[in-house]
């Protein structure tokens, strides 16, 4: 159970820290003598407090400057690497296999954009906010509970547990001195740093209004006996949430998914769909995952020094993912220090998507489009410069922005809609992809397709699927790959269990 003990704090002491401010206090441990307690009780009645002496604030500043100057070289040539980006998003979580996409928004939204505060008037937040949404035992938890341990400042919460007040503040009756005092809520304690909502489609409506000015306005005004003012919350959320009915349907858009108003969804920079889908290569793939990372990590596993050169668990990406406690201080010092601006920015390429998007989603009836959108894609290309160590935005992280934000769109899509809007969008979503990863991507589409005319047309499942060449050179043209042999000897094809006959000009996959 959480303890407290009072501080007194006098003369220049007084208000120099806010609720949720981690604090080191030095004082003096001693007794304050109280005659009221003293009559009701007959006997005297010592309570003991502390004289405060010294407030030191543990924050983001007090960790930059705890990093050593070797921490900051290793920082900046790491930087240096041209793949530290998929590094960074292969570090995010690295015992949990694939969900590429939701690795790339939480490594985002770790970083973080910059707020705005244009003349004093008012302010633009620079946090992104997340959501995920999708069937049960996809790992949204662990998610979570892997960016407690990481990020900086993390407060967990639950929504079946959490109430308005618990997540903003409440006013409470100080048990000495009979006056009303101001408590802090999760919000509030998670300033500058990331608030993690489990369950979030489990909360009420009423107490799921309070959170709207926090995510939004970043700050939570209060009026309540007597007391008014305002609280600041800039921190970024993680909600977790599942669909209704428990699975999701895809026949659906995200809307009629998910029990959550349009008010509260625009105000998720990223909504990621996880969706558990059948496909016995990849299951197998993540079975053994699953199985390696259970007997290399079991506490009696002696020899678990020994064989970490050989012990590689292959996860879906390349990349080699960075150790946590590097990874740490590198998310300290890219918050702290690095600022990217905006001024070689391509605006019309913004404003021409923008554009199209609000016209695909009035078409379509999904998740609303809204101003917002359009900070919240600035925000992310932001996040991506600032995990490079840049100074400026540069077209490639408006790229990726764009990726990011267009997937988690299309992602919401009804299934029917998904596939004419992949094709709409394509330039952009093709961006940073590998080649492979598309004709690997197209490839699995077709053996699906094949899949189910077999067990449609033979009604039972065949061992081995036969893809014709022709078929796949024609979608592999539609994305401009005209030469597909260093797929065929890429080690991505052999992996997935395909085999590529040259003479009977066809593609097989053995189940």
């Amino acid at each position: 159970l959480p303890r407290s003990k009072d501080a007194i704090l006098l003369a220049d002491l007084v208000d120099c820290s806010k609720p949720g401010d981690e604090i080191e206090l030095t004082g003096i441990y001693t007794n304050n003598y109280d005659g009221s307690l003293n009559t009701a009780n007959g006997f005297p009645v010592f309570a003991t407090v502390i004289q405060a002496n010294h407030i030191l604030k543990k924050d983001d500043k007090m960790a930059v400057a705890s990093l050593t100057d070797e921490d900051i070289k290793m920082i900046h040539s790491l930087a240096r690497d041209e793949k530290i980006g998929d590094r960074i998003f292969a570090s995010i979580a690295p015992s949990i296999y694939g969900h590429e996409d939701i690795k790339r928004a939480i490594a985002l939204s770790l970083f973080g954009g910059e707020a705005k505060d244009p003349g004093g008037k008012h302010k633009v937040r620079g946090d992104i906010n997340i959501l995920l949404c999708g069937d049960p035992g996809t790992a949204k938890s662990q998610f979570l509970k892997y960016v407690e341990k990481i990020a900086p400042r993390p407060v967990f919460t639950t929504g079946q547990g959490a109430s308005a007040v618990g997540l903003t503040a409440y006013v409470q009756r100080s048990p000495i001195t009979r006056e009303w005092t101001l408590e802090a809520g999760a919000l509030v304690l998670a300033d500058k740093g990331v608030c993690l909502i489990d369950e979030f489609d489990k909360m009420n409506d009423q107490d799921r209004t309070s959170i709207h000015e926090a995510m939004e306005q970043q700050s939570i005004s209060i009026s309540k006996a007597g007391i008014v003012t305002s609280l600041q919350a800039r921190c970024s959320i993680i909600a977790a949430a599942n669909p209704i009915g428990g699975r999701y349907d895809p026949s659906l858009t995200f809307s009629e998914n998910v029990d959550l108003t349009e008010p509260i969804l625009s105000r998720f920079d990223i909504l990621c769909v996880v969706r558990d889908i059948a496909d016995p290569v990849e299951d197998e793939m993540l079975a053994r995952f699953v199985v390696n990372s259970h007997i290399h990590h079991h506490p009696t596993n002696t020899n678990r020094d020994d064989d970490t050169e050989t012990f590689k668990i292959p996860n879906t990406t390349s990349a080699e993912p960075l150790p946590q406690d590097v990874f740490r201080k590198y998310i300290i010092y890219a918050k702290e220090k690095i600022h990217p601006k905006l001024h070689q920015m391509d605006q019309d390429k913004v404003s021409k998507l923008y554009a199209e998007l609000r016209k695909e989603s009035m078409r379509t009836g999904s998740i609303p489009i809204t101003v917002r959108h359009i900070e919240s894609l600035i925000r992310t290309a932001e996040a991506h410069a600032k995990m490079h160590l840049r100074d400026y935005v540069l077209d490639e992280d408006v790229n990726m922005a764009i990726r990011v934000m267009l997937e988690s769109f299309i992602d919401t899509q009804k299934y029917a809609v998904m596939k004419t809007m992949r094709k709409a969008f394509a330039r952009y979503l093709a961006y940073k992809r590998d080649n492979n990863e598309l004709l690997l991507f197209i490839l699995k589409q077709l053996a699906s397709d094949q899949m189910a005319y077999n067990r449609n047309r033979y009604g039972e499942e065949q061992e081995i699927l036969e893809v014709s060449e022709d078929e796949f050179v024609e979608k592999a043209r539609q994305i401009n790959v005209h030469s597909l042999a260093s797929f065929y000897e890429s080690d991505l094809f052999k992996s997935n269990k395909f085999l590529y006959d040259k003479k009977r000009k066809i593609i097989a996959q053995t189940l």
